[in-house]
C-alpha cells in the first residue's frame, strides 16, 4: 500500500510529494507512540557464558577445544534451541559425534546452570520500564535444560507480559516465522514494538515485520539508544 500511495502522490507535483511525505511520516510517528520493549536474553539480559562455565570443569585446553566443536562451536548446537529433540538425544548426539570426549560432555550437560550469568541491571531495567507503562516481553533462542537449569539467572521472566521461545515453538531466529509468531501471540501491533537483540541478523528479520530495533552492544549503549528511540517516538 505504501509503494502505491507514493506513486499516486508523484503524479500530482513534485511539490505536493514532499510536503505530503513529510506529513505522513510525522503523523505515523505521532500515531505510532513505542508501547512494546522486546528483549532477547543472551548477551542482552543474561550473559552467555559457556567458556567460564567449561573451564569451571577444570579440563584441560584439549579438552575445552573438543567440548566446543562438539557442542557451542558445532554444527549440532541449532537443534539445543530449536526443542525439537528431548536434552537426553542431544547429548547422545554430542557424544556421537566426538566419543573420546563422551564423560566430559555427560558431566557438563548433567547440570547446565552456570552457563548463564544475569546481568545486574536486567530485573530493575525491566520493571522501570513496565513501571512506565511500557508493555515488556521476550523474543529468545534458547533450551528447554536452560531455561530448567537456569532458573535464577532468568529470574527476570517472571516480570515480562509474555515471551516467545525458541524451544516451545521450534522457530529460531532469525527466522521470520518467529516474529509473526510474538506477534500472532501477543496481538502487539508491529509499529508500536522495539526490539533488542545483540545480532544484527535478527534486528534485519525483525525490521522485514515491522518491528524497529536496535542492535545491543552493552547496557550503557543498549539504554541510551532505546530511551532516543522513546523520546523521539513520544514527542508530540
Amino acid at each position: 500500500m505504501t509503494k502505491n500511495k507514493t506513486k499516486d502522490t508523484t503524479k500530482d507535483t513534485t511539490k505536493d510529494t514532499t510536503k505530503d511525505t513529510t506529513k505522513d511520516t510525522t503523523k505515523n510517528t505521532t500515531k505510532n507512540k513505542i508501547k512494546n520493549i522486546i528483549f532477547d536474553i543472551g548477551n542482552v539480559l543474561a550473559g552467555f557464558t559457556w567458556q567460564a562455565f567449561y573451564r569451571s570443569f577444570g579440563f584441560d585446553e584439549e579438552i575445552l577445544k573438543k567440548l566446543a566443536t562438539a557442542t557451542v562451536q558445532g554444527p549440532l548446537w541449532y537443534e539445543v534451541d530449536q526443542g525439537v529433540l528431548p536434552p537426553q538425544e542431544i547429548v547422545r548426539k554430542f557424544q556421537a559425534y566426538d566419543p573420546s570426549i563422551e564423560t566430559e560432555i555427560g558431566t557438563v550437560f548433567a547440570d547446565i546452570g552456570g552457563i548463564l550469568t544475569k546481568y545486574d541491571y536486567a530485573c530493575s531495567w525491566i520493571s522501570e520500564l513496565k513501571n512506565r507503562g511500557f508493555s515488556v516481553y521476550i523474543i529468545s533462542n534458547i533450551s528447554e535444560q536452560v531455561l530448567h537449569d537456569c532458573k535464577e539467572a532468568l529470574s527476570f521472566i517472571d516480570l515480562v507480559d509474555d515471551a516467545v521461545f525458541s524451544c516451545q515453538v521450534h522457530i529460531q531466529k532469525p527466522d521470520e516465522a518467529i516474529y509473526q509468531r510474538f506477534l500472532e501471540q501477543t496481538d502487539c501491533d508491529p509499529a508500536e514494538c522495539i526490539f533488542l537483540d545483540d545480532q544484527e541478523a535478527n534486528i534485519k528479520a525483525a525490521a522485514n515485520q515491522g518491528i524497529r530495533g536496535i542492535v545491543f552492544q552493552g547496557y550503557e549503549q543498549g539504554r541510551q539508544e532505546l530511551e532516543s528511540v522513546l523520546t523521539k517516538a513520544h514527542k508530540k
